[in-house]
């Protein structure tokens, strides 16, 4: 339910958990263990939630439908955005990314990106090397909307 909001909670530099399929027990054990937050639209989970003093102000009910909308949601309700580092995360695995130096990246990308992009990064844990393509500005404009203080 959450899935695109845990993804650009990892592209604004957040360390997150996701589960697709997970029963309820298991995701609170998890949070306790790991002393995460429980981010969800699931109110049963958040029942569940409410019941345990463990859990007491780390958990939220996201509201909304729309992924820019929990996003802002999340930052404002647990007042985020001076903390966003955006890019600093692999997306897939969730893994801080480390600066790989451009000679290093040559057998890692293709020919025409190595040619074109600058600066590359590499995730150490799943071997994904990011960097800045067609598709980042686009981005750059989307993470504007939550790296801009809210009214």
């Amino acid at each position: 339910m959450v899935g695109k909001l845990a993804r650009w909670l990892r592209l604004l530099g957040f360390d997150v958990s996701y589960y697709s399929k997970i029963e309820d027990d298991q995701l609170i054990e998890l949070a306790e263990k790991e002393n995460r937050l429980i981010l969800t639209r699931d109110h049963e989970l958040i029942r569940k939630a409410r019941k345990l003093d463990s859990l007491q102000g780390r958990f939220l009910l996201i509201e909304s439908e729309r992924w820019e909308e929990q996003v802002e949601q999340v930052l404002d309700h647990f007042k985020l955005r001076g903390k966003i580092k955006p890019n600093t995360r692999c997306l897939e695995c969730n893994a801080k990314l480390k600066i790989l130096p451009k000679d290093r990246a040559k057998n890692l990308v293709p020919p025409f990106v190595y040619e074109q992009a600058s600066t590359f990064a590499l995730c150490p844990v799943c071997g994904r090397v990011f960097w800045k393509g067609t598709h980042f500005r686009d981005m750059e404009n989307r993470l504007r909307r939550f790296t801009t203080p809210s009214p």
